[in-house]
């Protein structure tokens, strides 16, 4: 192999633990590996470009990844990581969520007839043949419930109290090792480092049920400098369906990471090379201010996860919302999409053509009309401090609102001091 895979993800910093024999194996010419993704949405999101991250490597290394999707999984609920109990989802919805889920992993794999192709399987396709009893007299048999007890998933909700349905996630997730083992020849499970447990179970039972190997490794679940949940923002999960999160906010999400974050952001969520990474560090650290390593990461990955057009409007959007001194002309160059993308999170009001045609006075477009302000005397002390712009432009209390001052025939973007903006809709 021209990639030795475990050296590449080790400098990564994407690589906790890992069976032995499993580099050697992967050395030794070209082998199956698979992660599993659970149907718990409609879409993947932030965190899910973990395991996509690995798949990839895994393929780039010159093997054949498994994107497997948890249909039948999906129905009991994993407990790792979980204080409760999940809530089981009917039959429509987890369609909903797989179909969703396949759509965004074929945008990141190379699904193709060679050696090293990727699959995609849904592990419904093999239990739905199962019985109750041949599942448990079949798969059950192998395993001790001392075992299972054993595994970290279980023991943290031992005392709080874990249902049969959840315990036995752990058997069905080890028997989907066992069929791609049997019919696909896949060999090793990827995952974050919180699956270990139900992976080694994949392990034992190939052992115990066929006398073959199987072999493991997984990644450092991501964290936060701060502390905070990776992947969230006051707005919910950073989706990577353009529709759940759009490009611009996907593209601000990682614009924004601290300093502290950032490196290990770029090592996992890229492919740069090692000696391009440094010297971004390097670079970085001489003028962090520039963000240099931010923008690098930002332009990277959403490239890879919507697409050249994608980020060249999410650049064109930021460089000119962000400019204290763009013109109504340069607000014009943003079409009706970009100028909501970019002030999704902003308060907006609609108001009707008539109405603005008609003369909207400032005070009574921050107040009265659109209730971004409490009061017109909230509006007017604002104005007096000269502290209220229309379209990036300091306006004062005469001001009347017409249409010129109209952003894509539409908008009208009204401020208050530095921080708040608010989106009046013209209709």
């Amino acid at each position: 192999m021209s990639i030795n895979l475990v050296e590449e993800l080790q400098w990564r910093g994407m690589l906790q633990d890992i069976m032995p024999g499993t580099e050697e194996l992967l050395l030794s010419g070209v082998i199956t590996g698979y992660c599993g993704f659970d149907p718990t949405a409609d879409a993947l999101h932030a965190g899910n470009l973990i395991p996509i991250m690995m798949l990839k490597h895994l393929q780039r290394a010159g093997h054949r990844p498994i994107a497997l999707v948890g249909g039948a999984t999906g129905m009991v609920g994993d407990p790792s990581g979980k204080s409760d109990e999940r809530n089981l989802q009917d039959e429509a919805t987890l369609a909903r969520n797989i179909a969703g889920v396949k759509k965004t992993l074929e945008r990141f794999l190379d699904f193709n007839d060679s050696e090293t192709g990727a699959i995609m399987v849904n592990n419904f396709d093999w239990m739905k043949e199962f019985s109750f009893i041949s599942f448990i007299r079949d798969v059950g048999k192998h395993l001790t419930v001392n075992y299972m007890s054993a595994k970290d998933s279980v023991k943290t909700r031992i005392q709080t109290g874990i249902s049969f349905t959840e315990f036995s996630y752990q058997l069905i997730q080890g028997y989907d090792f066992v069929h791609l083992n049997q019919n696909y020849g896949c060999q090793i499970q990827m995952g974050g480092s919180d699956q270990w447990g139900n992976i080694t179970t994949g392990t034992e039972l190939i052992r115990r049920m066929t006398g073959g190997e199987g072999f493991a490794f997984t990644c450092p679940l991501m964290t936060k400098a701060d502390g905070t949940k990776f992947g969230k923002t006051a707005g919910g999960a950073v989706w990577l369906d353009p529709e759940k999160t759009s490009p611009y906010a996907f593209y601000q999400f990682w614009l924004n990471a601290s300093d502290e974050d950032v490196s290990k952001y770029i090592r996992t969520f890229t492919f740069l090379p090692k000696e391009e990474i440094e010297a971004l560090e390097k670079e970085h650290a001489v003028e962090p201010h520039l963000r240099i390593l931010q923008n690098k990461l930002a332009n990277e990955i959403t490239t890879m996860v919507h697409g050249q057009d994608a980020l060249d409007s999410a650049i064109k959007t930021t460089s000119i919302l962000f400019n204290k001194k763009a013109t109504i002309e340069d607000l014009n160059q943003l079409t009706e999409q970009e100028i909501l993308d970019g002030f999704a999170g902003v308060p907006q009001a609609t108001i009707s053509t008539a109405e603005l045609n008609a003369g909207l006075g400032i005070i009574d477009a921050l107040s009265a009309k659109s209730g971004f302000l409490e009061s017109n005397g909230e509006a007017r002390r604002a104005l007096q401090q000269n502290a209220v712009a229309v379209n990036k432009v300091k306006v004062k209390e005469d001001y009347t609102l017409s249409a010129a001052d109209l952003i894509c025939n539409k908008f009208v973007l009204l401020g208050k001091g530095k921080k708040d903006n608010y989106l009046l809709i013209v209709e």
